[in-house]
């Protein structure tokens, strides 16, 4: 096959990897037995998702991502400032749009090589997250796992930034088995289209607000960082009044800054990219997947 549809790109935000293809050319029919193929650590090259850039006629690539479990899903916060530094690397420009099924999304480079992402608009009414059932106040759902009397998680706030998310709010995010309990939760019958499961921790300081974030992706299971789920959680702290529209949010894989604006109610996501090395898909990938 052509090397130059087969060329990928390794790269990653804060550790969250993706393996990005530029199919704004030519490109070839994505499969789940493909992307599955691909992400596998063991016998694949590995990844958290991967990114197909193709042609857009309202912005500077459409942007299309597949979890590594296979099914495409709408926004990636990481992925997206990956996309950018891409653009702006070979435009020269300073500030890109990216098309997503999520929205569309404008990027921007900021001080210290970090790039800046308008997530756009929160939705918090319930069929927009969307839930299965009408809820009035989404900054507390009725769900829990665990003892009705003794829950071990209960209350989620839940929105959705592009892709939907329930946030449960907690004194130390490794004191669950979020790897037990995010694929129960994932896939809950109150989610019709399934949901990111974050556990949320909020601390106050005098050097402002920060929340610690542990992240069980739909689709791709626990991740390092979430740029989502960094901008879920930090509308959610925002909105039960627990932080300031501006917050640090710590992930495994390191530190974003939100900020949810006040004059528009637009997600501003600020964070690093890193490269990690480049190469050609193999032709394995194709007969395998076939």
């Amino acid at each position: 096959m052509n090397n130059s549809i087969t060329h990928f790109r390794k790269m990653n935000g804060l550790g969250n990897d993706f393996i990005v293809l530029d199919h704004r050319i030519n490109g070839f029919k994505i499969t789940d037995d493909f992307v599955r193929a691909v992400a596998d650590r063991d016998t694949g090259i590995g990844c958290d998702q991967l990114i197909i850039m193709t042609p857009s006629k309202v912005a500077d690539t459409r942007m299309r991502i597949w979890n590594n479990a296979g099914g495409e899903v709408e926004s990636c916060g990481n992925a997206t400032r990956c996309i950018a530094d891409i653009l702006f690397k070979e435009t020269g420009k300073d500030t890109v749009l990216v098309d997503t099924t999520g929205g569309l999304l404008i990027c921007t480079t900021a001080e210290n090589d970090m790039i800046t992402v308008d997530m756009g608009e929160p939705k918090f009414d319930w069929q927009d997250i969307p839930l299965s059932e009408e809820f009035y106040d989404t900054t507390g759902i009725e769900l829990q796992i665990g003892p009705i009397d003794d829950p071990l998680l209960h209350t989620p706030s839940v929105v959705n930034v592009g892709n939907p998310h329930a946030i449960f709010w907690v004194e130390d995010v490794e004191g669950y088995d979020l790897a037990r309990t995010g694929p129960l939760l994932e896939m809950h019958p109150i989610f019709p289209e399934g949901a990111n499961i974050s556990l949320a921790k909020v601390t106050n300081t005098e050097q402002g607000d920060h929340i610690t974030l542990k992240v069980w992706e739909r689709g791709a299971g626990l991740t390092r960082a979430c740029g989502t789920g960094a901008c879920a959680a930090a509308v959610c702290a925002a909105r039960k009044e627990l932080t300031d529209r501006k917050v640090t949010v710590s992930l495994p894989g390191g530190d974003l800054e939100i900020e949810w604006r006040s004059h528009d109610d637009h997600i501003l996501m600020t964070g690093p990219v890193t490269y990690d090395f480049e190469g050609s898909l193999p032709d394995h990938f194709f007969t395998s997947a076939a």
